[in-house]
């Protein structure tokens, strides 16, 4: 924490590229807005693996961000026509992420929309590569629209954007869904906090469920 005792929160950084092919690490501003009103410091995690192991130290929660899909062909699947993944270098550094928080277990960790996504498969969750289909409504989970979401850390009208979900946990556990059953959030409870969930709190107009888990990330990030 910072000397004012505010909890710093590392907030992982997208890669988008220029014509060129060159790299530009970049947050979306809703994301920092939200940590700020939480009561958090944020701290932009560049998507670099080596160095986010080194910043994860100096940061005293994580939170994995959206973005688009996970290439899958790395896990030996065949990636969906609809699909449009992520920059490698992003993937690899979000994985290496992971790998190094169950090294620090104590780290609190909160993954939206696609960062729950990779805490699911990172634990051996299946991901459904295209809700559309399964799922004859799946347009309401896309642009923001809102929808309600039953789940262990509240429930209310959420704000969603993603066309992928989770099928299971694996070895995580569901503890919400939305009333069309797709996935909304799953957690480890053998660890102080690490939740994930498929909406976009920072998006979310209701407080319990916009800034409100946002607020759980940074509460548990100050109890250390």
């Amino acid at each position: 924490m910072d000397r004012t005792g505010q909890p710093r929160i590392g907030i992982t950084a997208d890669v988008e590229r220029d014509a060129r092919g060159r790299a530009r690490h970049q947050v979306a501003g809703a994301y920092v807005d939200a940590v700020v009103a939480a009561g958090g410091l944020p701290v932009i995690l560049p998507a670099d693996e080596s160095v986010r192991e080194r910043l994860l130290a100096a940061v005293d929660g994580v939170l994995l961000t959206g973005g688009d899909d996970i290439d899958v062909r790395g896990f030996g699947i065949e990636l969906h026509p609809e699909a449009k993944v992520m920059d490698p270098l992003r993937q690899s550094a979000d994985f290496g992420l992971l790998r190094s928080l169950d090294r620090d277990p104590r780290k609190p960790v909160l993954g939206i929309c696609l960062g729950m996504q990779l805490m699911g498969v990172h634990r051996g969750a299946r991901l459904i590569q295209h809700l559309g289909d399964s799922l004859a409504d799946a347009d309401r989970h896309r642009g923001d629209r809102e929808h309600p979401v039953d789940t262990a850390v509240g429930r209310g009208p959420v704000a969603s954007s993603h066309h992928q979900a989770l099928a299971d946990g694996g070895a995580l556990e569901v503890i919400g869904r939305a009333d069309d059953g797709v996935i909304e959030a799953v957690r480890d409870p053998s660890r102080p906090f690490y939740l994930g969930v498929q909406w976009h709190p920072e998006r979310t107009a209701d407080d319990s469920m916009g800034v409100g888990i946002v607020r759980m990330l940074v509460d548990a990030a100050r109890r250390g």
